[in-house]
């Protein structure tokens, strides 16, 4: 299953307001916060070192799902990328808990997960994530990714 997401250049240089008010472009990469969800420390410094190649500066992170919930109650965020297997709360019930929040919706969810199989994609698809990626992988295919859902 491929869940296709339209195109958006990281590297634009002017801020455009889209339809829905959500401002685009360098500003964004400049300010947005991103929380990386991951119970391994290394996994979650390793994703932090490449978006900060792409230019990104805000991060925080949780390393299981409940942690998580509790950072969003106190400040947002403008993506999460998260693990799927965790202790306390899985990555799959964190995406159904923000998806489940009417303040929390529509922030852009990436899993970032060894769990490959078409059940697991399925899965996430229908509990509508913003994009799905299987480790390990290259910094490019994060970049990509990270790409496609800010289109």
């Amino acid at each position: 299953m491929t869940i296709r997401l339209p195109k958006f250049d990281l590297e634009a240089s002017k801020e455009k307001t889209l339809s829905s008010g959500r401002k685009t472009g360098r500003p964004l990469i400049d300010s947005m916060k991103i929380l990386i969800v991951d119970d391994y420390l290394n996994m979650r410094r390793t994703i932090q070192g490449i978006l900060r190649q792409m230019g990104f500066k805000d991060f925080r992170h949780a390393e299981d799902g409940l942690i998580a919930v509790r950072m969003l109650e106190m400040e947002k965020v403008g993506l999460i990328i998260a693990d799927w297997n965790m202790p306390n709360m899985t990555g799959i019930e964190l995406l159904r808990f923000i998806r489940a929040s009417d303040e929390l919706k529509d922030i852009p969810f990436l899993m970032v997960t060894g769990e490959a199989t078409r059940e697991s994609i399925i899965e996430a698809a229908e509990s509508k994530v913003s994009g799905y990626l299987v480790k390990p992988f290259p910094a490019d295919t994060l970049i990509k990714k990270i790409e496609d859902i800010f289109s």
